[in-house]
């Protein structure tokens, strides 16, 4: 039951306490974009997931960090259904997507990037870029008929080209890809997933094997990217000395478990940390 009562011209609608509770569940469920419930993956007697529960919030930039053989990639994993898990539950932007495959999640907006980047070596940066977005010209029936797709492949080209001016690329939009550096490569990744319409992008370790100077930058041009386009951002990162001061929060995994998340700053005075990292 609900009623209203009038305050001079404006009226205010009175909730009873089941749909004002009702109304937060609905604004949580907004807010949260990526959610897990009690997460379990084993490989044969290996546990590599043991009940992992986490939330991303939309527009945030949150990392997951822990030492090597913790669990990280494969919670990555598991979410973007490239593997199935044994128990528990994935939730993407509202939706149950325990166990789809990896095209279906992708399709919804949540893209991954890989450790090792995977572009197309022949091709430019603008092609790899152009590759994602979708245009009418691929059907075998207009692909003649080129005055019906000409605009839509302009206006590609034309987004595309400002993608990769979000990312540090658009002085290379010519290159082959083949000729880019490895932190290059990784950004071009980036540029892909944006193109292709994330909503999250999943980053397995963006700076690994890239300089200081420019792993600031890249980790720079994320942050943009959060701030300015609303992306959510999921990082699995070792280099947390850089990393660390980008993230709005933090989970920290170890064995297959999280064992400590919240801010960067109570992450890293967590004496369970501490002890993962210095031993």
């Amino acid at each position: 039951m609900k009623c209203s009562c009038e305050l001079g011209d404006t009226t205010i609608l009175i909730l009873e306490p089941e749909q004002y509770v009702g109304a937060l569940k609905m604004d949580a469920r907004r807010s949260t974009i990526l959610q897990t419930e009690n997460l379990t993956k084993r490989f044969g007697g290996l546990t590599a997931l043991n009940r992992v529960s986490i939330k991303v919030e939309r527009g945030s930039l949150t990392m997951i960090m822990g030492p090597n053989g913790s669990g990280k990639t494969t919670l990555i994993n598991v979410c973007s259904g490239i593997l199935k898990p044994d128990e528990g539950r994935v939730l993407f932007d509202g939706e149950d997507i325990t166990g789809a495959p990896p095209h279906e999640i992708y399709k919804l907006g949540f893209i991954r990037t890989f450790q090792i980047p995977m572009p197309f070596l022949k091709l430019n940066v603008l092609e790899n870029v152009l590759v994602a977005m979708k245009n009418s010209g691929e059907s075998p029936l207009k692909a003649p008929l080129r005055p019906l797709w000409m605009k839509e492949e302009e206006e590609n080209v034309k987004r595309a080209m400002e993608i990769l001016g979000r990312v540090g690329l658009s002085d290379s939009w010519d290159k082959e890809s083949f000729k880019l550096g490895g932190g290059q490569l990784k950004m071009l990744e980036v540029a892909r997933a944006l193109a292709a319409g994330a909503k999250l992008i999943a980053l397995d370790e963006p700076i690994g094997g890239v300089d200081p100077a420019y792993a600031n930058e890249i980790l720079g041009y994320l942050s943009d990217l959060r701030k300015n386009l609303g992306i959510t951002l999921l990082l699995i990162e070792h280099r947390i000395d850089l990393a660390l001061p980008f993230a709005d929060y933090v989970y920290v995994m170890d064995r297959g478990v999280v064992i400590s998340q919240g801010t960067p700053e109570e992450v890293s005075n967590d004496p369970k940390v501490l002890e993962v990292y210095l031993g």
